[in-house]
């Protein structure tokens, strides 16, 4: 079986922003829209954000590897050096991270590089990658 794109929807309180975001700092393409709503291309999969100028973010949080990661959230599995150089463009672009770029489970199963951070309306998203792909599903 091949690996199919996901689609999510997704709230958001500002258009503009969203496209700022999602299109230029992110650099997804963008795809169909209309002024309540717009497909952004992330990494071959589909999302699509939604106006809803009452969004708000979630606050719950769950502890894992020693911090509190955002409930809910949603990202990419990345390569190693794509990983890399987008938490080099995010740094660069002062992108306030919820969880800073760093390696999770160091030495462990599942060692993965990971980051969190949200969009202008408070959606979390995370941003991984693995040296060794087959580590995405491994148990202890």
């Amino acid at each position: 079986m091949s690996l199919q794109p996901f689609h999510l929807a997704f709230p958001v309180h500002d258009i503009a922003a969203a496209r700022a975001f999602y299109g230029e700092l992110l650099g997804c393409a963008e795809g169909r829209s209309a002024p309540e709503w717009v497909d952004f291309d992330l990494y071959g999969h589909q999302i699509v954000a939604h106006l809803d100028p009452a969004a708000k973010p979630a606050g719950i949080t769950n502890p894992v590897d020693g911090h509190d990661v955002p409930v809910p959230h949603f990202g990419v599995v990345l390569g190693w050096d794509d990983w890399h150089a987008l938490a080099d463009r995010l740094t660069a672009a002062g992108v306030r991270f919820g969880i800073a770029p760093h390696i999770r489970f160091k030495g462990q199963v599942g060692e993965q590089a990971t980051m969190f951070f949200r969009d202008p309306s408070g959606n979390a998203l995370e941003f991984k990658a693995f040296q060794d792909i087959g580590q995405l599903f491994a148990k202890a």
